[in-house]
């Protein structure tokens, strides 16, 4: 992709845009239009960078449903994000998908569509409520799991 043109954004969520820049397009290799910024270079920690980005990538939809954007418009953002960390967390093929998938970027362009078009009025805090739900329990759900697994283990070893 080349290099987005700026934002028109309501000066109130400008940071909106200031980080989405600085995670996906903010250093460009000299004589190519291949862009990158923060979430690549992050994820090439793996797993630790890919949770990092992850998070910031969160708190980036939750900055854009704060500001109205609407539960479909949420959807499709966790999309793009639950993609590019799932792709994102394979080592060498993930990095060279987050190079050209930018999930920020694009989250950032779905929501100034709405916005400029008036259509992202509405609530998303049910589908971030789902999705934290959801999360929750998966997260409980893996301690148990992983709980399972070490105790039995642990029997094993001691019998």
């Amino acid at each position: 992709m080349s290099n987005p043109e700026k934002s028109t954004l309501n000066p109130n969520i400008k940071w909106i845009d200031l980080v989405t820049d600085w995670m996906d397009n903010k250093i460009g290799i000299p004589g190519t239009k291949i862009r990158f910024g923060l979430d690549f270079l992050i994820g090439l920690v793996p797993y630790v960078g890919d949770i990092i980005s992850f998070g910031i990538s969160g708190l980036l939809l939750l900055g854009m449903a704060r500001h109205g954007a609407s539960g479909m418009l949420i959807i499709k953002m966790i999309g793009n994000v639950l993609l590019d960390a799932t792709v994102g967390s394979i080592p060498i093929l993930g990095d060279i998908f987050d190079l050209q998938y930018r999930a920020n970027w694009r989250n950032l362009k779905l929501f100034e569509e709405f916005y400029e078009e008036g259509e992202h009025r509405g609530s998303g805090w049910w589908v971030i409520l789902l999705v934290l739900i959801v999360f929750t329990g998966l997260f409980f759900l893996l301690i148990f799991v992983v709980w399972s697994l070490v105790s039995a283990a642990w029997n094993f070893i001691i019998s």
